[in-house]
């Protein structure tokens, strides 16, 4: 609700969305009890790994040329920001931070992972409909991302190792198209 409903209603620019996202995280973790165990070194041994490999695969992506095409040719999806504000400051807070709090530091201890994996499947329906994107497909992958993340989160005891991961997907995916163009 919070995501599909009532932020959108609350008509804010990305920096209003940006902080009203960590204050609900905040809120919702406190709320419920998250344990999000953020210094745990398991979840940045785990995480750095995973986001290393996302790293070299769009490096690996821009040396290809086909891959490099595919990626010049993504729409772009700029917030009216700069880049590393973008890259900087939303990603990593309004998007990583509560999300990974919300879902891996709280749900997945409430719901368990398959229930928390849908559930941020369908936390992106608004924003799947706002670019323009196919819903189900983007729902779809979402939900598997999340069914990743969870994993990244059991194994790690953290949810710095799946918000790891979630930074180099979304920040290397905002900026790997830029640098193919």
């Amino acid at each position: 609700m919070w995501h599909n409903a009532v932020l959108p209603r609350l008509a804010l620019g990305i920096r209003g969305r940006t902080a009203a996202n960590v204050a609900f995280a905040t809120g919702y973790a406190r709320v419920f009890a998250g344990e999000p165990r953020w210094g745990a070194a398991s979840g940045w041994r785990l995480g750095l790994a995973a986001a290393a490999a996302v790293l070299a695969g769009y490096g690996a992506a821009l040396a290809v040329p086909p891959a490099r095409k595919a990626l010049a040719a993504a729409p772009d999806r700029a917030p009216g920001v700069s880049v590393a504000e973008w890259i900087g400051v939303h990603i990593p807070l309004g998007t990583v931070y509560s999300e990974e709090l919300i879902f891996r530091g709280t749900l997945d201890d409430i719901a368990g992972t398959p229930l928390t994996a849908l559930a941020f499947g369908l936390w992106h329906l608004r924003p799947a409909r706002a670019a323009g994107d196919p819903v189900l497909p983007t729902v779809a992958a979402t939900a598997a991302a999340g069914l990743v993340f969870g994993a990244l989160r059991r194994k790690s005891g953290s949810a710095t190792a799946p918000a790891l991961l979630h930074y180099a997907l979304n920040a290397g995916g905002a900026v790997a198209p830029r640098l193919a163009r």
